[in-house]
């Protein structure tokens, strides 16, 4: 029998504050307030050290935006976005009492030449640097704009160095009031690949959503306020292969419903094609289940994966999953987020002037 502990090693891998806390809003510790504006979903979470162990997240401060439109590539909807994005992170900085003089190092997590990890490279090509402006012409700066550096530092494959001793060299040099780092997630669902954006004040483990933990990035390591902000951007295969499988049962449940409950499930009377929301559905009684797919389907969610990752075999349960248009995603989410936080950095930018000043 598979003990607990066992099972916890099954658990499928998620970055988002907001999956982790799914069907537990009413979880002693944590706060939740949700708004919408401009069609952009913003929920601000607050977890405390009672609610950060049972949700596996350190406790902090959580902005998460989630627009599903802007995989469909619309101006509109990106500028709608970075408007929403900036004012709210703008917010954030005041809460965490950091002013609008405060230097600011920007680093970009990730490889460049592994397009679904090159988002941060891809936020700090189009973000706004104005430090070595503040240092040599400070006379030539005009009010309105903070100092602002920016880093790519690579990952330790590439380089042989622990990405937090680069990061905390250039901290000693150049003292930075605080850090923003831009990174890569992974998700628990694959509808928010690429269409949420999450924040945080709790700092960033790089590489934690692939199994992959670097030295953590926090205000503990490194001396200063580090704010992260991340983007989805793969799924782990057993987490589409569990989905896969409550679809399955989910349509099964709506077919048995509309149709005679005594016929048997044939493919004459499945119909499949129909666009139909089947994450809006129930997933079917335990019995139900089990007439559908047998002891698969009475299966927990930690017995699944687990099942799945042993079928998969020792390759599969390493195989992280990106759409085919990554490319397309990383370069619109990478110019969302830079213009978002040069508007919320620098009081002068906004979104009308915010190009000539990235391009």
């Amino acid at each position: 029998m598979t003990s607990d502990l066992d099972l916890k090693n099954y658990a499928v891998r998620t970055d988002l504050v907001i999956e982790e806390n799914a069907n537990k809003t009413s979880n002693k510790g944590v706060h939740v307030e949700e708004k919408m504006e401009d069609g952009i979903k913003v929920t601000s979470m607050v977890i405390d050290q009672q609610a950060a162990a049972s949700m596996h997240k350190k406790a902090g401060a959580y902005l998460t935006f989630e627009a599903k439109e802007l995989r469909t590539g619309d101006t509109e909807i990106e500028e709608k976005t970075e408007k929403v994005f900036a004012k709210y992170f703008a917010q954030f900085l005041k809460k965490l009492n950091i002013s609008e003089h405060a230097s600011c190092l920007v680093v970009g997590l990730g490889n460049w030449k592994v397009t679904p990890d090159s988002l941060g490279p891809s936020v700090v090509e189009n973000v706004l640097v104005t430090k070595h402006m503040f240092d040599l012409q400070p006379e030539n700066v005009q009010p309105g704009y903070r100092p602002v550096s920016a880093i790519t530092p690579g990952v330790m494959g590439v380089t042989g160095i622990e990405t937090s001793d680069i990061i905390l060299g250039v901290i000693e040099k150049t003292k930075p009031d605080f850090l923003i780092a831009i990174d890569a997630l992974a998700a628990r669902a694959i509808d928010r690949v690429n269409t949420t954006i999450q924040v945080a004040d709790s700092g960033i483990h790089p590489g934690s959503g692939i199994g992959n933990n670097r030295k953590e990035l926090s205000r503990q390591s490194l001396g200063i306020p580090v704010i992260a902000i991340g983007v989805p951007t793969v799924v782990d295969a057993v987490t589409i292969t569990s989905d896969s499988l409550d679809l399955l049962l989910r349509h099964l449940e709506r077919e048995m419903s509309e149709n005679n409950p005594s016929k048997s499930l044939t493919p004459s009377w499945i119909s499949f094609g129909e666009k139909v929301d089947y994450k809006g559905l129930k997933l079917p009684s335990k019995e139900n289940r089990a007439a559908f797919l047998g002891m698969v389907g009475t299966l927990s969610e930690a017995e699944k994966a687990q099942l799945i990752q042993e079928a998969l075999g020792a390759s599969g349960t390493q195989l992280m999953v990106t759409p085919k248009e990554v490319d397309f995603f990383i370069e619109k989410m990478g110019n969302v987020i830079a213009e978002g936080l040069n508007a919320a950095l620098h009081n002068q930018v906004n979104q009308k002037n915010v190009g000539a000043y990235t391009h």
